[in-house]
């Protein structure tokens, strides 16, 4: 079997949502700069504001062979797509798309200065549509072909970037999650160091509603998207400490991997990170250097099922759980399946984000209280809807 084809399929939909879609971003590292602090909304949401419908336009990348057997990934982001259609596709071309192993190293090899950024995540897309291929070719689910399944159910935590902050809604949200069976919610604050201290008291004040809302049978995470500088972090881990949260999330910008260290021997809470980590050899100092006590790659951007599945190995070894980023629910529930619980014990689910990242699927993965039941199609377990289908083209770029 060889591989005939690398399709990249822009498709066009109208994506219904009651209400407004996007209430509030979360705080942003550029937030350190006046003009960037003031942006109300985020530069990928999608083209209408205010309540929907909304256009929704994506790409999605297809492998086909000469035995009728093709691959699924997607949605990428267009830097991405181009990444592959000028710089990849000629290496996959008349190749074994079952030798999967030898198609990354290839790719990695022949891209030196894309270790990280977006020809990795071209090359995790390329890895990710691989597997779905050979899953398809096998008529197994990946988390089979990866030696699983391990367990057959994935527990979920919420994560609610996008929703509103102010309290009476946040709460209420809260106490929805926990009625639908999540025992762990996550939550993005607005403010930040340059919020002063009454961004820390939102946060305290925010964070303090939450947990009077859920009670103590919930677990409650911070995500601080890389917004925070030391002292901020300081103070935050230590006024936070009484509200018991599982952990904080991403204080720092992904290369402060010492303050990671320095703040994770200091803070009371739990520290994440990695989401903006790249490959196994990226994770590694992370590991070796005691920086965070979770690591969370994201299977779309470190390097696909492959490398992310080196990845688990690599913090296992080290006694640290690895909970994907929860860009991709399809590829994080196959790869999740085949491992141990200790080793990945929790599903991120996006709520808001995943409507948009699942929309086009005729099938979407959704947890059902609080749960994944691990889905047994063939391959990832997804196909694009053709009725959800307003529009398509096919992206090409000359190599």
């Amino acid at each position: 079997m060889r591989i005939t084809r690398v399709r990249l399929r822009e498709v066009t939909g109208t994506f219904h949502y009651r209400g407004e879609f996007w209430e509030q971003r979360l705080a942003r590292p550029l937030d350190i700069y006046p003009e960037h602090r003031a942006d109300p909304r985020e530069w990928w949401l999608p083209e209408q504001d205010g309540p929907g419908p909304y256009r929704l336009r994506q790409i999605f990348l297809e492998i086909e062979t000469d035995e009728g057997v093709h691959g699924l990934a997607g949605p990428l982001t267009r830097d991405v797509a181009l990444v592959i259609g000028t710089q990849l596709r000629p290496r996959l071309l008349g190749t074994d798309p079952l030798a999967i192993e030898r198609r990354w190293d290839v790719l990695y090899r022949s891209q030196v200065h894309g270790r990280k950024g977006a020809v990795m995540m071209a090359i995790s897309a390329i890895d990710c549509a691989l597997w779905d291929l050979r899953g398809r070719w096998d008529d197994a689910p990946v988390h089979r072909l990866l030696g699983g399944p391990v367990r057959t159910e994935l527990p979920v935590y919420a994560s609610t970037l996008g929703f509103s902050l102010e309290l009476d809604r946040a709460t209420a949200l809260a106490r929805q999650l926990k009625a639908e069976g999540f025992r762990a919610q996550k939550w993005f604050p607005r403010w930040g160091p340059a919020d002063g201290r009454e961004g820390l008291r939102r946060t305290l004040a925010l964070f303090s509603a939450l947990r009077d809302a859920v009670g103590e049978e919930v677990e409650l995470m911070l995500d601080a998207w890389m917004s925070w500088d030391w002292a901020y972090a300081l103070a935050a881990v230590r006024e936070l400490a009484p509200l018991r949260l599982y952990w904080i999330e991403e204080p720092f910008l992904p290369d402060q991997l010492e303050a990671y260290a320095a703040l994770r021997a200091r803070s009371p809470i739990p520290i994440a990170g990695g989401e903006h980590e790249y490959t196994r050899w990226g994770f590694l100092p992370w590991l070796v250097r005691g920086a965070v006590d979770v690591i969370q790659p994201d299977i779309y951007w470190a390097g696909g099922i492959s490398e992310t599945l080196k990845i688990a190995v690599l913090a296992s070894t080290h006694g640290i759980p690895m909970i994907p980023h929860g860009h991709s629910v399809p590829a994080t529930v196959q790869l999740l399946a085949a491992l141990p619980e200790p080793v990945a014990p929790w599903v991120e689910y996006l709520l808001k984000w995943n409507e948009l990242l699942q929309f086009f699927f005729r099938e979407p993965i959704q947890p059902e209280n609080g749960v994944i039941h691990v889905p047994e199609r063939p391959g990832m377990g997804v196909e694009l809807d053709p009725a959800k289908i307003d529009e398509e083209r096919e992206l090409a770029w000359d190599n």
